[in-house]
């Protein structure tokens, strides 16, 4: 039992980066538990065996979920019946049959709770478990005070190994979230660290510069030149905001959130990008769904699309056509795809893409898909990253739905 928990902390947990992956995987390791478990019983009485198999069942329910729950217990029955038709092999039946309706009612509550709950449900489950096997016993084999003590000292075991292995299991995750949190502390830290160096030095000549336009905007210059200075002077000040955002990664901050169509923000977005990927013979096509709203900070959304497809332009050098899309999925997240047809990344380097100075340009910083993860991170949303070395990389947002 101990093995399932020592692989998937050690190996599975940072290699593999899905949950159905997780889940399959973890489903597997505990299904080979209960073959252990079954494999080496204790025979107390003519055909009548006791092990802790209820055990990986309950953790590969209660962390797997409903599919997870019944490979397991279509691998107990079957397993079972190999070792022949007889009266445990029907109290194996109906003890399942009785029980794992009652784990897979109690998987949703147990997999939104915190560890306290989760311990207590866990070890109900597991006394639960035992009592009905107990009783089906007792009801098949006929009730003696010697079957009797010998089921009591099981229950009482499994109740109190279940305890164990779930305060283990938590335990160990709060160790492993809290090691990321930290590793996300300290990008944060050198990311204040750095932009409060060089913010100074980068205002002073953006103030200069807005100081020249401004005289330069007077009343007898041709309209097109007036149009010209009015856009710089905006997309100076647009910058100076950048820079206020980069200021306040170290430090709590109040967004100005709003209810957006992120449609409308990915046809905006593309038509700011399109001279800068014509330029790098790059076509844009996208395919948006009306109806995707959400609410968040509609200049921090754009400015971390704009560094996303950024890259995936620059990540063409021949050429090439980058899709940008957005969906709705069923569990209430608004998706967007960006994909590419670029030189694409290896495993290592999509793990440590969003890493401050780290990046794949030789002159970048890493700093835009650092500030682009964090604005996400911002909107309670998630970024996945699917690529292939010399095919091309797919970027998902997942960003929660405004009902």
């Amino acid at each position: 039992m101990i093995i399932p928990i020592f692989i998937y902390f050690t190996f599975i947990t940072e290699r593999v980066k899905t949950e159905k992956n997780k889940k399959v995987i973890m489903s597997i390791l505990w299904g080979l538990s209960i073959i252990f478990c079954m494999s080496f019983p204790v025979i107390f009485g003519e055909n009548a065996r006791l092990e802790l198999r209820i055990i990986p069942l309950l953790f590969g329910t209660l962390y797997g979920g409903f599919w997870s729950g019944i490979f397991l217990s279509a691998l107990i029955i079957l397993y079972r019946l190999y070792f022949g038709i007889s009266i445990g092999f029907y109290n194996t039946v109906v003890v399942l049959l009785l029980t794992l309706p009652v784990i897979l009612f109690f998987q949703k509550s147990f997999a939104s709770s915190k560890k306290d709950k989760r311990v207590k449900v866990a070890v109900g489950l597991s006394l639960y478990y035992c009592l009905i096997g107990l009783t089906s016993f007792g009801i098949l084999r006929g009730f003696s005070i010697e079957y009797l003590k010998v089921q009591v000292i099981h229950l009482i075991f499994v109740v109190v190994v279940t305890w164990f292995f779930t305060v283990l299991v938590e335990t160990i995750s709060e160790i492993h979230q809290l090691r990321l949190e930290m590793q996300n502390t300290e990008k944060l830290r050198v990311i204040s660290e750095l932009t409060s160096v060089f913010a100074h030095e980068i205002r002073n000549p953006m103030q200069v510069t807005r100081g020249f336009l401004q005289l330069l905007n007077e009343p007898d210059l041709p309209e097109k030149k007036k149009e010209y200075i009015q856009l710089s002077i905006e997309e100076l000040d647009r910058a100076n905001e950048i820079i206020n955002d980069f200021l306040t990664f170290g430090k709590p901050s109040i967004d100005n959130y709003e209810r957006i169509d992120v449609g409308n923000q990915l046809h905006r977005v593309a038509n700011i990008i399109q001279s800068y990927a014509m330029s790098h013979h790059v076509e844009v096509e996208t395919n948006v769904r009306d109806n995707c709203w959400i609410y968040a900070n509609p200049q921090k959304l754009n400015q971390s699309l704009i560094n996303i497809l950024k890259n995936a332009i620059e990540s063409m050098p021949d050429g090439g056509i980058v899709w940008i899309s957005c969906t709705t999925t069923d569990d209430g997240y608004i998706k967007i795809n960006i994909k590419d047809q670029g030189i694409g990344m290896t495993k290592k380097q999509i793990d440590r893409l969003g890493s401050p100075f780290y990046s794949l340009k030789e002159s970048g910083t890493g700093l835009g898909m650092m500030v682009s993860f964090q604005i996400v991170r911002s909107f309670k949303g998630k970024i996945q990253v699917n690529s292939e070395k010399d095919i091309g990389t797919e970027i998902i947002i997942l960003l929660p739905q405004m009902n």
